[in-house]
């Protein structure tokens, strides 16, 4: 947690302040955190395992999206989870999603997106399980996120959730890595992780 959020911390004698986008934009970069329902949530380095899984599947999904209209972020990017016309000190969720796809043009600017995007991807480490499987479960399924994967190194699974008519996300579809995995957004793209689990495999992973 950067030492702005510490200080703002002990000045209200530790009671939890809700915080804003307005916040976020002025705390150091060096101490990166994400924001949700108002409250900085501290980021950390991500390991080597975590960038390979998420290099292999950014490297498939951008093959497929070329000279498409959709388009594929990775962290670090923000994204703002609120309405369009919200300004920034009424936003008080913002996170940096391990890869994003946005498929809405007009949610996107200078400072990352803006809304919703259509399918986020989570690499879970230790540190931010209950982050992925809780949190941040509840805030994308709260603003309509049509796909939600939670991705899972040391079972070698990946969890599918996808947002049904009610507005509440499907019970989880797991696949491990070594079975094809469909992008329920689209109609033609799968993702392969086999070759990736093999070399996993060969080696002890350390989270």
């Amino acid at each position: 947690m950067s030492r702005e959020v510490k200080e703002s911390l002990q000045k209200d004698n530790y009671r939890l302040k809700s915080y804003s986008y307005a916040d976020y934009l002025a705390w150091s970069e060096d101490n990166p955190v994400e924001l949700i329902e108002g409250i900085p949530c501290a980021m950390t380095a991500p390991t080597r395992i975590h960038q390979e899984i998420v290099v292999e599947i950014l490297r498939q999904i951008a093959n497929y999206l070329v000279d498409k209209p959709c388009k594929v972020y990775v962290a670090p990017f923000d994204v703002r989870l609120a309405d369009a016309k919200a300004k920034a000190d009424t936003i008080t969720n913002v996170v940096q999603p391990d890869i994003a796809i946005i498929c809405d043009k007009e949610k996107l600017d200078d400072k990352g997106c803006l809304g919703s995007p259509d399918l986020i991807a989570e690499v879970v480490s230790p540190s931010s399980a209950a982050k992925d499987y809780i949190k941040k479960l509840n805030l994308y399924e709260k603003y309509d996120l049509r796909e939600y994967w939670i991705i899972h190194p040391m079972d070698k699974i990946v969890m599918v959730y996808q947002l049904e008519q009610t507005g509440k996300f499907s019970r989880s579809t797991i696949y491990p890595f070594e079975e094809t995995i469909p992008v329920g957004i689209f109609d033609n793209l799968t993702i392969s992780l086999e070759r990736l689990s093999q070399e996993l495999a060969a080696e002890q992973y350390t989270p």
